[in-house]
């Protein structure tokens, strides 16, 4: 059966909705970066986990989660990777096994002089001018807030 429904008018129109936009955004996004930061050894994931220790080290991986918005056993196998790559240290916490602490290594601390001019790399990748990108970034920020304002967002079906 044929449809003729204007997607000017179509609330189910794939082009007009928010999650399909960010979804393909996003992909396209962390696409750019697979060149930038293959020279230094990191996915994109792993880059992310790398920005938040390089803005606090040592921290617990629940406050690299946290900051993440990822789930911390999403965080350990990339953890781990970083471990291996001699980025990272991790350590049980004496006063409480449950905490581990990530700390970087010599190796991961020099690793940001490299990976400053990824920032810069990206931006001239995308072809937009800075103050439009900054702009959309603080934009999508006021988005995440407004989505964790609704609280706990179930799975389920």
């Amino acid at each position: 059966m044929a449809t003729d429904i204007s997607v000017a008018t179509d609330p189910l129109a794939l082009d007009r909705q928010l999650c399909y936009a960010l979804a393909a955004t996003s992909r396209s996004v962390i696409g750019i970066y697979k060149p930038i930061l293959d020279p230094l050894g990191l996915t994109h994931p792993q880059y992310l986990v790398m920005l938040a220790l390089w803005e606090r080290s040592p921290r617990t991986v629940r406050s690299i989660a946290d900051d993440l918005h990822l789930e911390s056993a999403t965080i350990t196998p990339l953890l781990k990777r970083l471990e291996r790559a001699g980025y990272i240290e991790r350590t049980r916490n004496p006063k409480n096994e449950r905490e581990l602490a990530v700390e970087l290594t010599e190796r991961g601390a020099a690793l940001r002089g490299r990976a400053q001019k990824v920032p810069a790399a990206v931006v001239e990748r995308l072809g937009l001018p800075l103050p439009v990108l900054e702009d959309l970034r603080d934009r999508l920020t006021e988005l995440l807030h407004a989505v964790e304002s609704l609280g706990p967002v179930s799975n389920a079906s």
